[in-house]
């Protein structure tokens, strides 16, 4: 899905100009070491793939390219991947070799449409410094790219038309953005089994998103969805007991637990939980990561998970956990329970209602307990919204517009990004890892010293000796023996021949 994307990409920006080459010119074309370089600028650049792409990986690309006949040779060859990063040129073929997609671009409910029903589409007004307004994500096509005149002029209908993207396509985008980045998180290869793209709406996420309050907590415009008045009072005098208490009579013995009584009474009796029948799945494979050492990849699951809710579950669940949050922090609350602590009363009486199956299984009580243990410990930071989802949908509206904007008579088809993901593993495997990944080094190390022609035989022998004491196990390793130390300096014993030759002289007998 992603090859049509860039290749689109690169068609639309990569610079064409004129070349000569061999005493001819060459006009509409660019080297290889052009192309290299400015797809390489563009990729980590770009907030789908990031500043770890190498040189060497676009020049992989590239070829990949030339031989699915994306560019061609300036002689119109292409097939192999015989491409380097050097002065040959190369362009583009006539025609494009991306087969459009139908669904991409359908000419009927545009953007606009769709952002005058959630006016608020990509503003997220109370989640950063700097927010992204409306105006920022659906710019005028002049402001992305200056085109020429002329063609802006012949081509103005239908670049408007195209400018309109459709409400589905955005839903889609959505949709897919959200798929990928659960997924990277998660480090699985596939959700089939725990979340369908139908069971994701976009327009939940998109409210849950935007219509939010200071606090961030969800504002629902029906108020016939909302939690009952008496059971928002309820929550709230108990949430900031004994400060703020709005109930009208005064309070008595054991007023505390009638109110505490009323509001899991209201909870218990929802025909189904906080996080929904339909999301069961989902959520209790995350409880795999609920873990110390995983906490951080937990809390970014469960904020997407959560953005997925109704948002009248969302608040409701929101609201829960602020409550039993700062109730099980009080110390001023009175017990609530004559056998049983604060904390624990919270887990017990509240876990049912926010996660549970539709059919009765053993394990419910003990899986929704940690959940909301854990929900109740992070919810300030798991009901934040995450705007890297936002960001990566403005980012890819973008860029089918810019791609229309360099090819308006062309199907544009501006394929979501894929994301890899790591491999989740355990503390002592990381350890292991880091040790092998050391030792190899170190053995790599002690090999340049071993090959390295440009060090004397006196400097070599003082490396070596040097690396035998800081590192006596890899280099008893290499050199088991003596003799196999000898042997890296052909070390053979010879016999050395006296600087001066005394011969014994000889004596004549004096008889003759």
């Amino acid at each position: 899905m992603q090859w049509n994307e860039i290749t689109k990409y690169f068609r639309a920006g990569m610079p064409l100009r004129k070349h000569r080459q061999h005493f001819k010119k060459h006009g509409s074309c660019f080297t290889a070491s052009e192309a290299v370089e400015w797809l390489h600028e563009v990729l980590r650049n770009n907030s789908n793939f990031g500043p770890e792409v190498t040189r060497q990986q676009t020049v992989q690309l590239l070829r990949k390219f030339l031989k699915n006949h994306v560019i061609e040779d300036i002689k119109g060859r292409w097939g192999s991947e015989n491409l380097e990063d050097n002065g040959a040129l190369y362009r583009f073929p006539s025609t494009s070799p991306v087969k459009p997609l139908p669904s991409s671009c359908p000419p009927k409910e545009n953007l606009e449409n769709f952002s005058r029903d959630k006016e608020r589409l990509f503003k997220l007004p109370h989640l950063s410094r700097r927010t992204f307004k409306k105006h920022e994500l659906l710019q005028p096509l002049e402001n992305l790219e200056k085109i020429n005149p002329d063609i802006i002029e012949e081509n103005k209908e239908d670049i408007l038309q195209r400018n309109e993207i459709s409400h589905e396509y955005v839903q889609e985008t959505w949709r897919n953005i959200i798929l990928i980045h659960l997924q990277t998180i998660l480090g699985i290869p596939s959700l089939e089994e725990v979340l369908q793209p139908t069971q994701i709406v976009p327009e939940y996420v998109i409210y849950n998103m935007t219509n939010t309050s200071k606090h961030g907590v969800v504002i629902l415009q029906n108020k016939s969805e909302d939690l009952p008045h008496w059971v928002l009072s309820a929550m709230k005098c108990l949430a900031y007991w004994p400060r703020n208490n709005d109930m009208s009579q005064p309070t008595y013995s054991g007023f505390e637990r009638d109110v505490f009584r009323t509001v899991a009474d209201y909870f218990l009796n929802l025909p189904e939980p906080l996080l929904t029948f339909e999301y069961y799945e989902l959520f209790v494979n995350i409880l795999d990561l609920l873990q110390p050492h995983l906490e951080r990849i937990a809390v970014e699951a469960l904020q997407i998970c959560c953005l997925l809710l109704p948002p009248p579950n969302r608040r409701k669940i929101q609201l829960l956990m602020r409550m039993i949050s700062r109730i099980s922090e009080n110390v001023d609350m009175p017990r609530l329970h004559d056998a049983m602590g604060t904390r624990s009363l919270m887990i017990q009486t509240f876990s049912r209602c926010v996660l549970c199956c539709a059919e009765e299984v053993d394990l419910d009580e003990l899986l929704s307990t940690r959940l909301v243990s854990f929900l109740m410990d992070h919810q300030q930071e798991i009901f934040k919204v995450p705007t890297y989802l936002q960001v990566a949908v403005r980012d890819h509206i973008e860029y089918v517009k810019m791609a229309q904007c360099k090819y308006p008579k062309e199907e544009i088809c501006a394929i979501l990004p894929t994301y890899s993901y790591c491999k989740q593993i355990t503390p002592q495997e990381f350890e292991e890892q880091k040790v092998s990944t050391s030792q190899a080094a170190v053995t790599e190390l002690l090999e340049n010293i071993i090959k390295d022609k440009n060090l004397s035989v006196k400097d070599k022998k003082k490396k070596l000796k040097q690396f035998q004491k800081e590192y006596p196990l890899i280099y008893q390793n290499r050199f088991p023996t003596t003799e196999n130390e000898a042997m890296l300096f052909d070390n053979k014993p010879t016999i050395k021949q006296p600087m001066l030759s005394l011969r014994k002289p000889r004596f004549r007998s004096l008889r003759y």
